[in-house]
């Protein structure tokens, strides 16, 4: 299975003993009891004991010295499952919430370990990497643990290959067969933050062939059944959280619980209200849309919540080209809830993006029973877990305090933004009845859009209320205290991708405008579902072709025009077009302030030429040494590219190109953008036959999504595809003859 890429913090044990200090403890045996029991196998002993770990103490055992036997390892979930992923859970993106009907028939479901994983509890990390060795076909031991003084807390463990290690000398006096290889496979755990623990060093090299008859018999394997063990998923990140999420039984086509309508049962009213509103047959209806789609969409995935009658609760799916597309576009995330929030008849929840050419992409999409802070969570851990637990760097909103504390919960170092067409909308109508009513929203409008600093803002929002008397006012006061998630002057260090709207009269447009209307039922709403995905796939591939293929129009001589033209897709470049053929409005550059290398100007710009009084004072800043550039109106930030007041000082500067860092991938129309799965390390197990079908197939997910561009791509790529099998059946042929 292809390696997930993560950050390398890998620590050895010398390390680790200088974190913690001397509040740790080692055996200096290698022994380390917690429990009040035994188990030794080969000796016709057997005492099961509730957490005992003995390593290397020369007792007689087979192939290693002694088995830890825990437990709360010792799950027994019958009703545990991950995720509905019917005969794909061989594509490492599922494996991350992989558990399907067959686990054992189906491939690896496990991801190999890596740095950085996370679990709720030691017995958690213990049974996954047991489930791991297992699929791939070895047992494991507790080579050693630490605990902190004067406490049995565990406070870390290395996890190993039973073949690591060599037999003592009176061990290999006996007539025991020799098992034991050295092999160097292990896990190091260590417990942070008091409640979690997580993996900090991996070796995956075995230096022995995998025999799973023997591994099936090993102690560690031997009390986990395939039907009944609960499956424990590692976390990539620490704002991720194990989900716990139940058999979809509410879809059974037999009619149990609400497969078929809510109507009729005699449950207590504040029960109903916590499960999904479904007419006759919706839940019919979203059961065969995700068995279907399951078929042509390998990477597909769908999680169900079940409140604790069996009724459904919450839904959420996501397809294979969503999850790719996060790797490239997942920097700046809208969680629109527009169907939420006007009370539509489906009660969608959808994960918005902006893709190359700035138009809307869609990320996920959940179905809610109602909008509690418990279903927000299992929604966004669910959705963040799908992404391999890589936060974005900013969420946008509508205003919801539910929401809002969700999101710090399970996003703590994302920047959460409030849409700004949103609130001055809320603002417009809680105060329509206002008795000067026009010149507030003039006033208003001047107030957000019009003041670039923390301090103009303040003074002008005081002013305001002075003016007309709503100083007072509740809900504006409320407004003004969560000021720094929508107000543009507080947010320009914030990155926006051109998502939110800075300009008045902008306003974001939900992906399934035009499509979706407050009446539209969950029937109708599947049976467009993918006719609107498709519509915009088709948009962004004749996007693609039209950057790619045609040279834009210039409007100036400036070379940052002609730079850009080469480089950004055409609706990126029409945008930043425009900042460079306003240059002409900007005029008068002083310099005012110099720090060393660093240089603050100031550079004054015509809002209007017809009204040539009416001018504005910004202030840019200039490193020379980094040719570093910053303007206080936050265009790069907000948009995703310079600013005419920006362009003006480096040319003022003699800065012939816009560098490099300006220039975000992004927006490229030569960046390849391959909607597969995450491909990872290019580590193999060449003796694990599921690794090869996971490589292999992914590889393959390579030539057919380059093979679409073109007609000459797809010709290249079909006469690639017959030229490799016939090179495979020859490779065949040569076996069968061998055989023979």
């Amino acid at each position: 299975m292809a390696m997930i890429e993560m950050e390398e913090v890998s620590q050895n044990s010398e390390q680790l003993l200088e974190e913690e200090g001397d509040d740790l403890e080692f055996d200096s045996n290698n022994l380390d009891i917690e429990g009040n029991g035994l188990e030794i196998e080969g000796n016709g002993l057997e005492i099961e004991g509730s957490g005992l770990e003995i390593e290397d103490n020369g007792l007689e055992i087979e192939s290693h010295d002694l088995e830890t036997k825990d437990d709360g390892v010792e799950n027994n979930c019958d009703q545990m499952l991950d995720i509905e992923d019917h005969g794909h859970d061989n594509n490492t993106d599922s494996t991350l919430l992989v558990d399907g009907q067959n686990s054992e028939s189906q491939g690896n479901s496990y991801p190999p370990p890596v740095v950085g994983m996370e679990f709720e509890s030691y017995d958690d990390a213990y049974n996954y990497y047991n489930c791991y060795a297992k699929e791939l076909g070895f047992a494991i031991r507790v080579k050693s643990s630490w605990t902190k003084r004067n406490s049995k807390e565990k406070r870390g463990a290395v996890l190993c290959c039973n073949c690591e290690g060599f037999k003592t000398m009176k061990e290999a006096n006996s007539r025991r067969k020799e098992t034991r290889t050295g092999c160097l496979a292990m896990i190091r755990l260590r417990l942070v933050e008091s409640n979690r623990w997580r993996v900090d060093e991996v070796k995956l090299e075995h230096n022995h062939s995998f025999d799973p008859e023997r591994a099936q018999n090993s102690k560690s394997h031997k009390k986990m059944d395939a039907g009944s063990k609960r499956k424990v998923e590692p976390t990539l990140d620490v704002e991720v959280r194990t989900i716990k999420l139940y058999r979809t039984a509410a879809v059974d086509p037999l009619g149990y619980g609400s497969s078929n309508s809510n109507e009729g049962d005699s449950s207590h009213p504040i029960e109903r209200l916590k499960r999904l509103k479904l007419k006759k047959g919706d839940a019919q209806v979203i059961y065969n849309y995700f068995c279907r789609v399951q078929l042509t969409n390998p990477n597909f995935f769908y999680l169900m919540d079940l409140t604790d009658e069996g009724f459904l609760k919450n839904v959420f799916w996501i397809d294979s080209r969503s999850r790719a597309a996060y790797a490239y576009f997942g920097d700046v995330i809208i969680f629109d809830t527009t169907c939420l929030s006007n009370n539509y008849e489906i009660p969608l929840f959808a994960f918005l993006g902006v893709n190359h050419h700035g138009q809307s992409i869609l990320l996920g999409c959940g179905l809610l029973a109602d909008d509690t802070f418990e279903t927000y969570i299992w929604l966004f851990r669910a959705w963040l877990t799908c992404m391999f637990g890589r936060p974005p760097q900013t969420i946008i909103t509508k205003q919801c305090k539910v929401m809002q504390s969700a999101i710090a919960e399970v996003f703590p170092r994302a920047h959460h933004r409030l849409c700004l067409s949103h609130v001055v909308q809320r603002v417009l109508e809680n105060l329509g009845a206002l008795q000067d009513y026009e010149a507030f929203q003039m006033v208003f409008n001047t107030t957000i859009y019009d003041t670039l600093k923390v301090d103009e803002f303040e003074m002008a929002w005081e002013a305001m209320n002075q003016r007309f008397g709503i100083a007072n006012h509740e809900w504006l006061r409320s407004l003004y205290e969560d000021r720094e998630r929508w107000a543009p002057a507080y947010s320009k260090d914030t990155f926006f991708a051109g998502m939110s709207t800075f300009q008045r009269g902008e306003s974001m447009i939900p992906f399934f405008d035009g499509w979706v209307h407050r009446q539209t039922s969950l029937r109708e709403f599947f049976d467009m579902y993918e006719l609107v995905l498709e519509k915009k796939h088709q948009k962004e591939a004749l996007d693609d072709f039209e950057s790619r293929d045609s040279s834009s129009m210039l409007r100036t001589s400036s070379y940052y025009e002609l730079q850009l033209s080469k480089l950004y897709t055409n609706e990126i470049f029409r945008k930043f077009q425009e900042e460079v053929a306003m240059m002409s409005s900007c005029f008068s550059i002083t310099q005012i302030h110099a720090n060393g290398s660093v240089v603050t100007y100031m550079i004054k710009e015509r809002e209007a030429e017809e009204n040539l009084s009416n001018v504005r004072n910004l202030e840019v800043l200039y490193d020379k040494s980094g040719a570093e550039v910053r303007c206080n109106c936050g265009c790069f930030n907000f948009k995703g590219y310079l600013c005419r007041h920006a362009l003006c000082i480096l040319h003022y500067n003699g800065v012939e190109e816009i560098p490099y860092q300006y220039i975000l991938a992004r927006w490229r129309k030569d960046f390849k953008r391959l909607y597969v799965p995450d491909l990872g390390s290019n580590n193999v197990d060449i003796a694990n036959p599921v690794q090869w079908f996971d490589h292999l197939y992914k590889r393959a997910m390579q030539v057919v999504e380059e093979g679409m561009i073109s007609q000459d791509h797809y010709m290249v790529a079909w006469q690639a595809f017959k030229e490799s099998l016939n090179k495979v059946r020859l490779v065949a042929d040569k076996h069968v003859q061998i055989d023979h």
